[in-house]
């Protein structure tokens, strides 16, 4: 009897004039870039070990298939803002439906994705390495700058709460409002997808946690 050989896992590719944006569908967060297709696969295959982590915090149940091969089911055509450096474009799988279960999943990850972001600002010390990865900005800076990203993101599902970035209980009242309308599996018209508001939200959070590490001393 012959087994079945794990299956490459499906991702779409953001492609813009200078830099290209891949992640796996349905997998928030586990989004990478790079100078062209292949780099940006490169990546995104390098990060699976970090990206399972959160997979396992979150209580879900692991990808299956490979973690380092992929296969493209869409291309997109990149912006200013992919050139910039986030991955803007709304893909075909964003607007699939959503539910109630689908949606608690996306929040799980996403929900595990901040919890790790405060787990590794507690470690690292203020000042963070200088350099090509994250530049001058410091722990705090960069959690602050993740923190105001997270309510800019909300309002693009209609979610309008008062934006204090240091206010603990703020920001626990925003985390809880995404979570139900991603629970909630409905998106009013002109905001952005559900789906495409979680890989984005989760990506920005995860990418900046990975930043901290990789700029902190601990990191070696």
């Amino acid at each position: 009897m012959m087994l079945a050989m794990p299956q490459p896992l499906p991702v779409a590719v953001e492609v813009g004039r200078q830099r290209t944006f891949a992640w796996v569908i349905d997998w928030p967060g586990w989004c990478r870039s790079g100078r062209g297709e292949a780099a940006a696969l490169a990546s995104l295959a390098a990060c699976a070990s970090r990206y399972l982590k959160v997979v396992i915090a979150a209580g879900v149940e692991p990808p299956a298939g490979r973690l380092d091969e992929f296969l493209v089911e869409e291309r997109l055509a990149g912006s200013t803002t992919t050139d910039f450096g986030a991955p803007g474009a709304i893909a075909a799988a964003d607007h699939l439906p959503l539910p109630a279960e689908s949606g608690r999943r996306l929040g799980e990850l996403l929900t595990t994705s901040w919890e790790l972001l405060e787990a590794v600002a507690g470690q690292a010390p203020a000042e963070l390495r200088k350099g090509p990865r994250g530049g001058g900005r410091d722990r705090d800076q960069v959690v602050g700058h993740v923190l105001g990203g997270d309510f800019a993101y909300a309002r693009r599902l209609g979610i309008t709460l008062r934006s204090a970035v240091s206010d603990p209980a703020a920001v626990a009242e925003l985390r809880r409002a995404v979570f139900r309308a991603l629970e909630a599996g409905t998106a009013s018209a002109g905001n952005w997808p559900l789906r495409y508001y979680a890989r984005r939200a989760a990506w920005h959070v995860l990418d900046h946690t990975w930043e901290i590490e990789d700029r902190s001393p601990f990191r070696g």
